[in-house]
């Protein structure tokens, strides 16, 4: 290939590439959610509509990057973690997560009409990409336990919030004061003894988030038969626990 004189500009890039044998996770969260969601009428507490298209792009993401084994999303975030032996983009840290930014985003904008049949974006949504590393299994289970727990603590939070306003009758910010200083049981018992709401029958999307997970399943041939064949699982489960991690043991071996 010919060279120019101007190539020297080239030494300025930098040597980003991850870690060798270190999970990567590659977050990816939305910028100014709060004030997109309240111009796109988001339903409150939670948007189930919303909440599908986030995970139908992060399923478009899992389907284009084959080194994800799992994605675990919840709100306006979904973090994708990629094999600790992956050589995508030969670790490149920028280059995994603009690409998978960039995916996710184009993804959610592709797919919108599909959950929102009756209006359009009203202009472009923002996310940002972030990518992490972590370097032993107990560090990844605790990174996704992380995730999870914050899920849970804003979950509850903002359905005690809005049952105070959208049922109870306050103003956003005598509940925010109603609820100052309160600790997790205090807003089971306000939803439950003011509203009838047990918070534990919650839809478990809404509770514990999604995971999306890489697993071998069964698949029956035109001939009767079956073969095992990787296909990316939705589910809305507990991952702090160890319960999940046995039934996917798979996740934390190195292929």
């Amino acid at each position: 290939m010919a060279k120019s004189k101007f190539e020297y500009v080239r030494l300025f890039e930098f040597d980003d590439r991850c870690l060798l044998n270190t999970w990567i996770v590659v977050r990816v969260d939305g910028k100014g959610f709060h004030k997109f969601s309240t111009e796109h009428d988001y339903e409150k507490p939670n948007d189930i509509k919303a909440l599908s298209l986030m995970t139908k792009a992060a399923t478009s993401v899992m389907e284009e990057f084959k080194d994800i084994c799992l994605a675990y999303g919840q709100s306006d975030e979904y973090s994708f973690v990629f094999r600790k032996e992956t050589q995508a983009y030969s670790r490149r840290s920028a280059k995994l997560s603009t690409n998978v930014c960039s995916l996710f985003t184009s993804a959610f904008l592709y797919y919108w009409s599909e959950y929102f049949t009756s209006s359009r974006p009203l202009y472009p949504p923002v996310f940002d990409g972030r990518t992490v590393l972590y370097p032993s299994n107990q560090n990844i289970r605790d990174y996704l336990s992380w995730r999870q727990a914050d899920c849970h603590i804003n979950n509850l939070y903002n359905t005690t919030f809005w049952a105070l306003i959208l049922k109870g009758g306050l103003t956003p910010s005598e509940a925010e004061q109603k609820l100052k200083g309160t600790l997790s049981g205090d807003k089971n018992e306000i939803l439950f003894s003011q509203f009838a709401i047990n918070y534990n029958t919650e839809p478990d999307m809404l509770r514990k988030g999604t995971v999306l997970v890489r697993r071998k399943v069964p698949v029956a041939l035109p001939n009767g038969g079956t073969r095992e064949k990787s296909q990316i699982i939705q589910e809305h489960i507990d991952i702090i626990g160890d319960e999940f991690w046995d039934k996917n043991s798979h996740l934390l071996s190195i292929s």
